[in-house]
């Protein structure tokens, strides 16, 4: 495993984040009908650290990717029990794909449900996503049950049982 360094955000990764997000995005651009919504909402993913705790993987002193992780008691959408803690924007940057960040990004956020005392921890994604939907599978998570398309793409919501 790359020596990749977790650490949470800050108000001067903004830039860097939201462009992560684009360009990790940008490959499933002809999936969403409406591209430019799509893309208006990356490009503020920063913003997800006003009500979630965001986290930052570096790798050779470079922001390579990032995550979001909802607690319990955070806001999250409807169609999401609201006392799960879930998993959101998992993004990492096209040039450090490969190298075991979104698994260790999303190891972290698994630490931290159990950090809060949680026994199910939740996502939504895609199966556009040809990566990171079988990472999750590998990883033990499940399909619970469908949720809303953005933008016309198909998204379903899979939950993880934790060991406490």
């Amino acid at each position: 495993m790359a020596d990749i360094r977790i650490r949470d955000y800050k108000s001067t990764d903004a830039e860097a984040l939201n462009r992560i997000a684009v360009s990790a995005f940008e490959q499933f651009r002809d999936h969403y009908h409406d591209w430019p919504a799509m893309l208006a909402g990356l490009s503020k993913t920063s913003a997800l650290g006003a009500t979630g705790e965001v986290i930052i993987a570096e790798l050779q002193r470079s922001i390579a990717g990032a995550v979001a992780y909802f607690g319990p008691d955070r806001p999250k959408a409807p169609f999401f029990d609201q006392r799960w803690p879930i998993i959101r924007m998992l993004v990492v940057d096209p040039a450090f794909r490969g190298k075991g960040i979104g698994r260790v990004l999303s190891n972290e956020c698994i630490a931290r449900a159990k950090r809060d005392g949680l026994p199910i921890i939740a996502l939504h994604t895609s199966p556009i996503m040809t990566v990171a939907l079988p990472m999750y599978l590998r990883m033990g998570f499940t399909k619970a049950y469908d949720a809303p398309p953005i933008f016309g793409a198909p998204y379903a919501v899979y939950t993880k049982t934790l060991q406490t």
